[in-house]
């Protein structure tokens, strides 16, 4: 988890057109926040109801695990299709964030399942803390290596070495301070990506995007390699003649997943249309999103790495010893999920594209 996040959001972040985000700021927060909340309580309905011996702590954890759309699936399979440069915006943006929402949800789904009393507001207030404190903690270390590259930017190979190593610092000091290391990482790399061209000089530039390249392309390779590895080994853990059984539950899971996410999409959609009429509020015509974005945002909801990475790392043990329940069915409808969203969304997206016509070389918002 902490091999695979910090970079991958960190590239992401730095890449990411600052000013289109502020401009849609409005839509990616509604995929990132109330999106992520409504789906994984959507999930956990139908967990609960459908899988048998499924409680509503453990379906909520299976809802928050899936809550997310990820990073590494968004950005990588979005890379090259000739998207429009709004909606790789709203993706890319979408997914640096919601990975917080999600990951909050899931800390306090597991803490509930391990007998630890929900408090609403309680929960309510860490989870303002957590996204405050990782904003802080990504700002102020972006203008501390801010301060450093300028120091030092003739030297290429230490320029880079600090640039390589600071995501990881980041998302370990807002872990150590129990905020959100995905925030700081973000917030990290939006701060560099903003100063870059006045910070680097072109050689440093070259040579770090060459560099995070091969980087970001060997940590897809191993997303697909853990799946492998981990895909058997849970499956064994459950009996023969319910794999099918789970296989289906997954596939319901995902439907219903995309049905939600199709909804809220539309339904904004909607909401901007409004407000951009309406002349009262703040919606830009640039803000707006049209049919075919829609369906595209709608689609592009893959399930990647950080749904894997938060299944596999549920603890095996309650606090009394016994074994977490639903653990192994848990893990493998996640799996099966995630390689649903990859192959069914993903090699049909391109398609998609080219169908709807929304193929868009501009740079325009």
């Amino acid at each position: 988890f902490l091999i695979f996040l910090p970079p991958l959001l960190y590239d992401a972040a730095f890449n990411m057109d600052v000013k289109q985000f502020r401009t849609h700021f409005y839509t990616i927060n509604t995929l990132a926040i109330s999106l992520v909340f409504i789906t994984a309580t959507g999930i956990a309905i139908v967990a609960h109801l459908m899988i048998p011996g499924m409680t509503w702590p453990t379906a909520f954890v299976l809802g928050s695990i899936l809550s997310a759309t990820d990073a590494v699936s968004a950005i990588s399979i979005t890379k090259g299709l000739g998207l429009s440069h709004k909606t790789t915006v709203i993706l890319e943006g979408e997914s640096l964030v919601n990975d917080a929402s999600a990951l909050i949800a899931y800390r306090f789904a597991v803490l509930a399942v391990t007998g630890t009393a929900f408090v609403f507001w309680k929960a309510s207030l860490d989870f303002v803390i957590a996204i405050a404190g990782g904003l802080l903690i990504g700002v102020v270390i972006g203008r501390v290596l801010v301060f450093i590259l300028k120091m030092i930017q003739q030297n290429t190979v230490v320029s880079i070495s600090f640039i390589l190593l600071t995501p990881f610092v980041t998302y370990l000091m807002a872990e150590e301070f129990h905020v959100s290391g995905v925030i700081a990482v973000v917030m990290l790399g939006l701060s560099i990506g903003f100063f870059s061209n006045h910070l680097f000089t072109a050689q440093i530039r070259d040579q770090s995007k060459s560099f995070w390249d091969i980087i970001i392309f060997l940590l897809n390779g191993l997303i697909f390699i853990l799946i492998g590895l981990q895909f058997p080994y849970v499956a064994s853990t459950i009996s023969d003649g319910s794999i099918g059984t789970y296989i289906f539950y997954a596939f319901v899971i995902t439907i219903v997943a995309l049905l939600i996410r199709t909804g809220r999409v539309f339904f904004h959609q909607r909401q901007l249309t409004m407000g951009y009429r309406s002349k009262r509020g703040r919606v830009t015509e640039q803000a707006l999103i049209d049919v075919k974005t829609s369906i595209i945002i709608s689609w592009s909801g893959m399930r990647g790495i950080v749904s894997l990475a938060t299944a596999i790392a549920l603890p095996l043990n309650l606090k009394d010893g016994s074994p977490f329940p639903n653990r192994s069915e848990i893990v493998f409808i996640s799996i099966v999920v995630v390689l649903c969203t990859i192959i069914g969304q993903g090699t049909t997206l391109p398609w998609l594209i080219k169908k709807l016509g929304s193929a868009d070389t501009t740079k325009a918002g």
